[in-house]
Parts: structure tokens; sequence; C-alpha cells
């Protein structure tokens, strides 16, 4: 008993649920967690109220220090915050950092405080998908399979060496929400796996390739607007890729409607007449409502009006009249 390794001391820094899968596997694995680092609380919910990330919430339940530095640039806007985290950092004198979307930019100084440097737990097979959105991205581009990379994080965008890597198939009917979670519980395991053999000394880093890099650019609100112009495919693939957040959006009329659920029709090129605009409801049925696209019909299944729930179209319907010859768009009156 006496020749056991004492446990691994982490620095964790990260901030979305994401991020706390990880956090809690680190501490199920008995890694011991001295200092945590997440983003400053932010206004959520209808009422803007102060909310503190699913990083900081855990780590309270555990007793574990948090600081929340609005930015760690010791030159930059806020350099007693940032000095304030080195002190913290420093005084912790960890073995090893991991990060798992933590948004913000980690200086040289942070790279380099604890003795193994830090890991990154990033969602996608790098260097596809470097960046803010990598797991919408791989869902809108029509990937077939995304997958975990921890890397040794140095000074550029998820351009650290990667230590180890994992696949994961992206099913057809998978959302960000699906894949999300997915991705979460293997990033945490494999951060224990790291950390058990950074320990053992036998992580072997590899150089990122030099081909195939994308960046997983962040999603912006306005690319919620379902062009329905588009391939039927694309916009499918885009109601997915934006579940949970910000939601596929549509008009009808002066109301904005959000697109949860989308069914391709195949083979039924004949039920999109070229006379029509797109976006020309076709079929209201029990169950969906057929629309026009750039390219086969698309079947819509879930829908919400403002301020409502997601419904089955069959409940929608109930409380939102939709009829054959109505066109979705870009809601009269809006911003969007």
């Amino acid at each position: 008993m006496h020749n056991a390794r004492p446990p691994c001391r982490v620095i964790f820094a990260g901030t979305p649920e994401f991020a706390s899968v990880a956090l809690a596997e680190l501490l199920s694995a008995g890694f011991e967690v001295p200092l945590v680092l997440t983003q400053p609380d932010r206004p959520a919910g209808r009422g803007m109220k102060l909310q503190a990330s699913a990083v900081k919430l855990l780590a309270l339940q555990h007793g574990i220090p948090v600081i929340q530095p609005r930015s760690l640039r010791l030159d930059g806007k806020y350099p007693e915050e940032a000095l304030a985290a080195q002190i913290a950092i420093k005084n912790a004198a960890t073995d090893a950092a991991v990060v798992a979307a933590y948004g913000l930019i980690l200086p040289e100084w942070v790279l380099q405080a604890p003795r193994h440097g830090c890991f990154n737990i990033h969602a996608s097979l790098l260097p596809r998908w470097r960046g803010a959105a990598p797991i919408h991205r791989a869902i809108e581009a029509g990937d077939t399979q995304t997958g975990i990379t921890l890397m040794q994080m140095d000074a550029g965008l998820d351009t650290g060496d990667m230590l180890l890597t994992e696949h994961l198939a992206i099913a057809a009917t998978d959302t960000t929400a699906t894949l999300h979670d997915k991705l979460a519980a293997m990033g945490g395991r494999m951060a224990v796996q790291a950390l058990t053999r950074v320990q053992a000394k036998s992580l072997q880093p590899v150089k990122q390739p030099e081909d195939g890099i994308t960046y997983a650019h962040k999603i912006d609100k306005a690319e919620a607007l379902i062009d329905w112009s588009q391939p039927a495919e694309v916009i499918e693939r885009r109601i997915r890729a934006f579940n949970p957040f910000p939601g596929a959006s549509t008009g009808i009329g002066t109301e904005s409607i959000k697109v949860w659920g989308a069914e391709i029709i195949k083979n039924d090129s004949n039920l999109c007449p070229s006379a029509l605009h797109y976006g020309t409801i076709l079929h209201v049925e029990t169950h969906f409502i057929t629309v026009h696209t750039g390219s086969t019909p698309l079947r819509l299944t879930a829908l919400q009006r403002a301020g409502g729930k997601r419904l089955p179209v069959a409940d929608f319907l109930r409380g939102f009249e939709l009829h054959t010859g109505m066109v979705m768009g870009a809601p009269a009156n809006s911003d969007e």
C-alpha cells in the first residue's frame, strides 16, 4: 500500500454541462482537484438572474475553491483578476490541468504552470473542427463520425499534440443535444485515462495532421432562420445541428416558429412543383406537415410557438391553424 502512487493534483477549467461531466469523472476517479476555473456567472432565463455555471455548481458541492476571472491576460483589460488567478494557480501546485469548454484563451503562463501542462478535451477528431462549435458543425456538415481528441494544449487554437483519440458514429437522428451527452461521457472517461497514463509516463503525443483542417465557428443566432430554398437534406441537418441552441426557426405571417423535428421524403420530387415559393406548405396531415424545399419535400414533425412548448405536430395544430398553400419564411416585421 505504501508504494501506491499519490493521486494526481489537477486544476480543472470549464464552464457548461459538457465540462461538468468531465469534472465529475475526475472526482469519482479519486483525482485531487484543489482549484476550479469557470466563467463568471451570467444572466439567464426569463428573469435574467445571474446563474452559476454547471462546473461552478458541481465544484461548490464538493467544497472546491472556484475562481471566475474575466480574463487571464496579465496585460489585458482585467489585470488584477488575471494576477489573482496566477497566484491561485501557482499556489495550487498541480501536476496537470484539464480544460473542457472553458471559454477563455489560456495564455502561456497558464499552459506552463502545471508540471505536465494543460490537457484539453475537444469534441471532434482533430484537426477537423477546431474551434468553438465542433458538435454543431459536424452534424450540419453531414459528417458520419466524430469523437473526442484529448490534446496537449499549446498557444494555438486547438493545434496541440494529440494524446488520445476516440471515434463515435453520428446517427442519422443525432442532434447536438444527444451527441453532446455521448461525447461528454466519452471525454470524462478519456481525461481519467490520460491522467492515469501521465502518472505511468505512458502517454505518447502525436502531431496533428497538416491536412483536413477545418474550423467550427461559433453559432450565430442569425443562422437559425431556415432558408427553404436549400435542399431538404441541408435543412434537416441544420434543424438537428441547432437543437437545442439556437433552435431552427421559420415564420408564418408575423409569428416565429421553431422547428425541432423533420424527416426527408426520399424519391418523391414530384411533390415539389417548381412554380411554388420555397417554404410553401404542400400537405397538412395529422402528424406532420410537408413543406416545399430546394430539393425534395420535408416533413416537419415537431414545432414550437414563441413562448410555448415543443409539441408534436398533432398537438401543435390544435392551437395553431396551418393549411395547404401557406408560405413559411422570415416572419413579417421581424429583424431576423
